[in-house]
């Protein structure tokens, strides 16, 4: 959501509308530029929390200022805020693993030292789980966003304001077919994209209590629907899906300047190229219309890997990070990931991600279903394979290896330590370590 403008300051100024014809030549353009796999990217969100009392709220106005503050401290990453208040941080293009790492690493002690002299801390966690959706920003995106989700139920509310993930961002890949080809890889990130909502859950609670679901944060994405937060269909070539999805998607709002957008209900950008109403759409409307569709992968000329949910600790996020990044960048991985997940595919009967079957098992049950446990087992034997060939420092494969011994060997995922702690069961729940 932090990827686009919030102003309108284009919204009046003559533009060329846009035919149907010219919105699909577009998107096909500029959302799967191919070449050599050179750049790597993640994005880091955070549920930003009283330092040692995580389960109070923090009010907006110490919010406002811990982040008025922020934006004073030089960084290399991006630095945005979310509706209701989560931080996050996107890292520049990185032309290495080690390099992105490094950037995000410094990038969040300074602003760890930053919030902690305001008494605020940072905690990863896919989904809040002690305080109902509440939001921090109020802004004409963000009213349109409400005002549009809110027709579908109160999962809109929670993704805005409740939910945080590691979003893991890989070039398209090259032209032709191959295990780096941007065919196989747009394939493999939809079906490997179920395995690492498996491994990586971390957000079974709501409200202080179970939801049924190691991954809440996925529950949210599925019930927001396929229009808004699904993907196309994997049939034929990638570019054409998307566009044919793009067009096809529900338009969320129609800038305005000056007063409240509008939301108009149930129409398609397609419908909207040939009705013109309530004003002709031009390029900047199309732009704006893509940064609104929420897919669990979104081609952005690179692809953009959405459905990791936050991770525990100050350096969590760096094991989801490095495993995407190996069995995607490296061939070798890439090939033993694709026919790992190949036999999986079969359990999405053919629905697009993440509305099926298997991206369902694989937020409801994560890694006690042991088809998928077995599958995240090959693909992080597999990642550690190839980790150092792309030249992986021995702390990050040790940070690897010992998430796999912890939690993928075992069939466990941060979600469980989190119902442990909940039920008593967890030695840490018992004065060693009350954090959550």
């Amino acid at each position: 959501m932090s990827d686009s403008a919030t102003d309108c300051s284009d919204c009046t100024e003559p533009r060329t509308a846009l035919t149907e014809a010219e919105v699909e030549a577009l998107v096909r353009g500029i959302c799967f530029k191919t070449g050599p796999p050179r750049g790597l990217g993640v994005e880091v969100e955070w549920l930003v929390h009283e330092l040692r009392m995580p389960q109070l709220p923090v009010t907006p106005e110490r919010l406002a200022a811990a982040y008025a503050a922020l934006r004073t401290v030089p960084l290399r990453s991006a630095l945005t805020v979310e509706p209701g208040g989560q931080l996050e941080l996107s890292s520049p293009p990185a032309t290495s693993l080690m390099e992105c790492i490094g950037t995000v690493s410094a990038d969040l002690d300074a602003v760890r030292t930053a919030l902690a002299e305001h008494g605020l801390g940072l905690v990863g966690i896919g989904h809040d789980p002690w305080h109902q959706p509440r939001r921090f920003l109020h802004e004409p995106r963000y009213d349109a966003m409400e005002t549009c989700l809110d027709r579908t139920g109160p999962a809109g509310r929670r993704m805005m304001c409740t939910s945080a993930s590691v979003q893991v961002c890989l070039d398209a890949g090259y032209e032709e077919p191959g295990p780096l080809g941007h065919g196989r890889r747009w394939w493999l990130a939809h079906q490997l994209g179920a395995v690492l909502v498996a491994a990586f859950a971390n957000s079974p609670l709501a409200g202080h209590e179970p939801t049924g679901w190691r991954s809440t944060r996925q529950l949210t994405w599925m019930e927001i629907g396929a229009g808004r937060a699904g993907a196309p269909e994997l049939d034929g070539d990638p570019r054409t899906a998307w566009a044919r999805h793009v067009l096809d998607a529900p338009v969320m709002c129609v800038r305005q300047e000056g007063g409240p957008w509008d939301v108009p209900e149930g129409l398609t950008f397609r419908e909207w190229t040939r009705s013109g109403a309530p004003r002709p759409p031009t390029r900047e409307d199309l732009d704006y219309h893509i940064t609104t569709l929420f897919p669990p992968v979104r081609p952005r000329g690179f692809l953009e890997l959405r459905m990791i949910d936050a991770q525990p600790g100050d350096d969590g996020w760096i094991v989801p990070l490095a495993v995407t990044a190996a069995l995607f960048e490296d061939a070798e991985a890439a090939e033993t990931a694709y026919r790992t997940v190949k036999p999986l595919a079969e359990r999405s009967v053919g629905l697009p991600a993440p509305h099926n079957p298997l991206w369902t098992d694989a937020a409801r049950h994560a890694l006690a279903d042991p088809e998928l446990q077995e599958a995240a087992v090959a693909c992080f034997e597999a990642a550690l394979d190839a980790l150092p060939r792309l030249g992986a420092t021995t702390s990050v494969t040790d940070a690897v290896t010992a998430y796999l011994d912890r939690y993928v060997v075992q069939g466990r995922t941060p979600a469980d330590d989190l119902l442990d702690r909940l039920r008593g069961t967890d030695d840490r729940a018992h004065g060693k370590d009350t954090r959550t």
